[in-house]
């Protein structure tokens, strides 16, 4: 069991359990630090401090995760220690929420041109005025017998390359890498391990102002861990991680601190912050 649990979902994205809910879950677990790191969005940092405020030995840093795209492929950008009263971040994060909004309404559309109907009423009550994204639509195809769990939903229908995938604004990574500075935060490569030369663009990535990568993540096997480990070493990144819990119940889901890095790994990305301010 790990103290630490670097990426988190609630309801302000595609996450099932309020920052409420998460924040009491970690804190039966006895995690001592966490990160909520909602999808384009950080309307649940205040209710998660606000219930944070009752476990005393527990830590909450204040996340986002970005889409970011790349040719053929996209990258998830982890930003830990973000101002979250940064007006230029909440304008942009506002732009975004709208385009995953408008991107998903075309995926539907596009579902039903394929024989699948999904009613786009439902998917926003799913969704229950958080960004709108892929799992919420997923969830809604489970509903309707279309397809058996949220998971199945990204093979053959909405996944990147499928036919109902639509494509929103988005930022490439150096341009999110240098967004997170910005709002005073440092950033961190998430769940590399199915990138294509992952080393070289980690090196690119660094060179852009990332500071670590995940390695500890979600469903890595101590073998993937080990070289991704090697990787962040010799790139120079910090070995970050967690969960990727979103509350789904699906079949074997992680729960928040059945992955993460070492405790000392949040005392390194601190000393970062600090000398980027």
């Amino acid at each position: 069991m790990a103290q630490v649990d670097l990426h988190l979902h609630t309801t302000a994205s595609d996450g099932r359990l309020t920052p409420t809910q998460l924040i009491d879950l970690v804190a039966r677990k006895g995690l001592r630090v966490v990160a909520v790191t909602d999808h384009d969005s950080t309307e649940g940092l205040e209710e998660a401090f606000r219930a944070a405020s009752a476990y005393p030995d527990l830590e909450v840093i204040p996340g986002i995760e970005l889409s970011t795209d790349v040719p053929r492929n996209e990258i998830h950008i982890l930003g830990y220690f973000i101002d979250r009263h940064d007006q230029r971040l909440q304008q942009t994060l506002v732009r975004f929420r709208e385009g995953r909004e408008g991107r998903a309404k075309r995926m539907v559309e596009k579902l039903a041109a394929m024989g699948v109907y999904v009613d786009w009423e439902r998917v926003k009550e799913i969704a229950n005025g958080a960004a709108i994204g892929r799992p919420h639509i997923a969830q809604a195809m489970v509903e309707k017998g279309y397809i058996q769990k949220p998971q199945d939903a990204f093979n053959g229908y909405i996944g990147r390359n499928d036919p109902a995938y639509a494509e929103r604004e988005k930022l490439v990574p150096a341009e999110a890498i240098k967004f997170i500075q910005e709002a005073g935060g440092v950033a961190v490569l998430a769940h590399p391990a199915e990138l294509p030369d992952l080393e070289a663009t980690a090196r690119e990535l660094k060179a852009a102002g990332l500071v670590g990568m995940e390695v500890y993540y979600a469903f890595y096997t101590p073998e993937k861990i080990s070289e991704l480990l090697d990787i962040a070493n010799r790139c120079g990144l910090l070995p970050c991680g967690g969960s990727d819990y979103h509350a789904l119940g699906t079949p074997g889901e992680l729960q928040p601190g059945d992955m993460g890095p070492p405790l000392d790994v949040v005392a390194k990305l601190k000393g970062l912050v600090k000398e980027r301010r």
